[in-house]
C-alpha cells in the first residue's frame, strides 16, 4: 500500500511540473503499477513457495523428530530390558544362595536333632543299664544274704546234697527259658537243615539226567506156525518134559495162537529159557539132545551177557577193585525188576546219586559210590539164602572183601540195621531219590490205595484230631485238631509224633509231610 501512495504522489507531482509529459507520466505509472504489481505477485508467489518448503521442512522435521524419538525409546526399552534381565539374573542367583543356605541350616538342624535324640537314647540306655546294674546289684546282695542263710543251714549237708539241691533250684528257676530256647534252637537248627538238604538235592539231581526204564524182560515166544507146538511137545510130551528140566521154567502152552508162555520165579533162568527157545524154534530140530544143547548154549550166552553187564555197570561209576563174584551178581540184576524199575539200572543211578551228594558235602565220593552200587546187590542173589535182600547183599559183599563202611551202607539202605556212618545215610537217600522219581516205578491201584489208607487211619490214631487228609498222592497228610483240646504246642507235638510213627510202621518210596492245622472260628449272624 505504501508503493501505491508513493506511486500516486509521484504523478501528481508530474503533472503538475509538466503537464505536457502526461500520457508518458501515465505510461510509466501504469508500468509501475504493473511492475509493482507484478513484484506483488511474485512476492505472494514467492511467499507461498516459502511457506510451503517451510512446511515441508516442518513436516520432514517432524518425521525425523518422530523416527529418532522412536528410535532413542527401543534403545532406551533395550537398555531397561538388559538391566531387568541382569537385575533378574542376580536375584535369582541371590535366591538360590539363599536356598543352599537354608537347606544347610536345616541340615545341621535336623543332624543337631538326630544327635540330641541319639543322646537321650544313650542317656535312656545308661539309666537303663544304671538301674539294671541297681537291681542286680541288690538281686545278688539279697542272695548272698540268703546263701549265707542257706550255708549256714546246710552246713550239716554232704557235697553231694548241696550239689543236687542247687541243680533242681536253677532247674526250677531256668525252665521256662530252657523250654523256650530249646524250641528257638530246634526250630532254626531244622529249617537250616531242611534248607540245606534242598540245596544239596537240587544241585545233584540237576546234574543227573537220566530216563525212567520199564523194559520188562519177556516171557512170551511167539511161533512161526501152531504145528511148532506140537513138536515143542513132542511124542508123549518128552520134549517139553527135557526142556523143562533143562531149564528149570514151566512151559504154558495153551490155545493162544502161535505162543508159548514162559514161567519162572528167576528171570535169569527165564531169560536162558526164551534164548533156547528161540534157537530151537528158528534150528527147526527139537528132540532132547538139542534141546540140552540149545539151553547150555544159552546158558553161557547169558553168562557172558551178565558178566558184560556187571562190567559195563562198574566201568560207568569208575570203581576199582571189585570181587569177580561181585561183578557177576551185579550183572544178575540186569534182569530183576522192581515195580517195572531196572535194578541195575537203578543201582547205577543210585550209585551215580551218592558221589554227588558226597561231592557237595565234602564226603569221598569212591566211597560213596560203592556203596550206593552195591546196595541192592542182594536182590542178584539166587533163593538159598534167608533174609532180605539188604542182609543178603550186606553178607555177599562182606564175604569178598568189602570195608565195613560198605557192608554197613548196604544193610542198613532199608533201616532194618541201624546206619553207622553218614554214607549209609548217603544211600538211603539216593536210593528214594532214585525210586520216587517221576516214572521210575509204577504201583499198582489196588497197594497205592491201601497205603493212603493206612497213612490216614494212623493219622487218625492220635488223640485230638478231627480229620485227616492224604494229598500229593501220598506225599503229604494234613491233619486237623480240636482247638479246644489240642494247644498250639501241643499241635507242635502231634505233628513229631506223627512223624515218628510214619517213619516206624510205613513203608513209602519216598518222604512224606506232616501238616498239623489248628484253627478257631467265632460265626455270628446279624438279624
Amino acid at each position: 500500500m505504501k508503493s501505491a501512495s508513493a506511486a500516486a504522489d509521484f504523478a501528481f507531482l508530474m503533472a503538475e511540473s509538466a503537464p505536457l509529459q502526461w500520457p508518458l507520466t501515465v505510461a510509466i505509472g501504469v508500468g509501475v503499477a504493473g511492475g509493482l504489481g507484478l513484484a506483488w505477485v511474485l512476492t505472494r508467489q514467492t511467499r507461498r513457495l516459502a511457506n510451503e518448503e517451510a512446511a515441508q521442512i516442518i513436516e520432514v522435521a517432524k518425521r525425523e523428530a518422530v523416527v529418532a524419538g522412536h528410535e532413542a525409546r527401543q534403545k532406551a526399552e533395550e537398555e531397561i530390558q538388559g538391566r531387568r534381565a541382569e537385575v533378574t539374573r542376580e536375584f535369582d542367583r541371590r535366591e538360590i544362595e539363599t536356598d543352599i543356605k537354608l537347606r544347610e541350616i536345616r541340615a545341621h538342624e535336623e543332624s543337631l536333632g538326630l544327635l540330641d535324640y541319639q543322646l537321650e537314647q544313650k542317656q535312656e540306655k545308661l539309666s537303663r543299664e544304671n538301674a539294671a546294674v541297681k537291681q542286680a546289684r541288690d538281686a545278688i546282695r539279697s542272695l548272698s544274704k540268703s546263701l549265707r542263710k542257706r550255708l549256714e543251714g546246710v552246713s550239716q549237708m554232704d557235697a553231694e546234697e548241696i550239689k543236687r539241691t542247687l541243680r533242681e533250684e536253677v532247674m526250677l528257676e531256668c525252665q521256662d527259658e530252657l523250654r523256650a530256647l530249646r524250641r528257638e534252637t530246634l526250630d532254626r537248627s531244622e529249617q537250616d537243615l531242611q534248607n540245606e538238604a534242598k540245596r544239596i538235592l537240587i544241585t545233584t539231581m540237576q546234574r543227573l539226567s537220566s530216563k525212567p526204564n520199564a523194559d520188562i524182560t519177556a516171557t512170551i515166544v511167539h511161533l512161526p506156525s501152531e504145528e511148532m507146538k506140537g513138536r515143542i511137545i513132542g511124542r508123549e510130551g518128552r520134549n517139553i518134559k527135557s526142556f523143562e528140566a533143562a531149564t528149570g521154567v514151566t512151559l504154558l502152552i495153551d490155545e493162544t495162537p502161535q505162543m508159548v508162555l514162559i514161567s519162572s520165579f528167576d528171570p535169569v533162568r527165564r531169560e536162558i529159557a526164551r534164548l533156547a527157545l528161540d534157537g530151537l524154534v528158528k534150528d527147526g530140530r527139537i528132540h532132547p539132545a538139542s534141546i540140552e544143547e540149545f539151553v547150555n548154549r544159552a546158558r553161557e550166552d547169558v553168562d557172558l551177557n551178565v558178566q558184560q553187564s556187571g562190567e559195563d555197570a562198574v566201568q560207568r561209576l569208575g570203581i576199582n577193585g571189585l570181587h569177580p563174584e561181585i561183578i557177576k551178581h551185579l550183572g544178575r540184576l540186569k534182569y530183576r525188576f522192581s515195580y517195572t524199575q531196572n535194578v541195575l539200572d537203578h543201582s547205577i543211578e543210585v550209585g551215580f546219586l551218592c558221589s554227588m551228594i558226597a561231592s557237595e558235602l565234602g564226603l569221598d565220593p569212591n566211597v560213596a559210590k560203592r556203596a550206593g552200587l552195591l546196595h541192592d546187590i542182594g536182590k542178584g542173589v539166587e533163593g538159598d539164602y534167608e533174609g532180605s535182600h539188604a542182609i543178603i547183599g550186606a553178607d555177599l559183599v562182606k564175604r569178598h572183601g568189602e570195608t565195613p563202611i560198605v557192608v554197613n551202607a548196604v544193610a542198613a539202605h532199608h533201616e532194618e540195621v541201624k546206619p553207622e556212618t553218614v554214607y549209609a545215610g548217603l544211600v538211603i537217600l539216593a536210593d528214594t531219590v532214585s525210586a520216587s522219581r517221576p516214572g521210575a516205578r509204577a504201583e499198582s491201584m489196588t497197594s497205592y490205595i491201601q497205603r493212603l489208607e493206612r497213612l490216614e487211619k494212623l493219622a487218625m490214631s492220635l488223640e485230638g484230631v478231627q480229620q485227616a487228609y492224604a494229598i500229593q498222592a501220598g506225599r503229604e497228610i494234613r491233619v486237623v485238631v480240636s482247638p479246644q483240646n489240642v494247644t498250639d504246642e501241643q499241635a507242635r507235638e502231634l505233628s513229631k509224633t506223627l512223624r515218628r510213627k510214619i517213619e516206624e510202621e510205613l513203608q513209602y518210596p519216598s518222604t512224606i509231610k506232616v501238616t498239623v492245622i489248628r484253627e478257631s472260628r467265632f460265626t455270628e449272624t446279624a438279624t
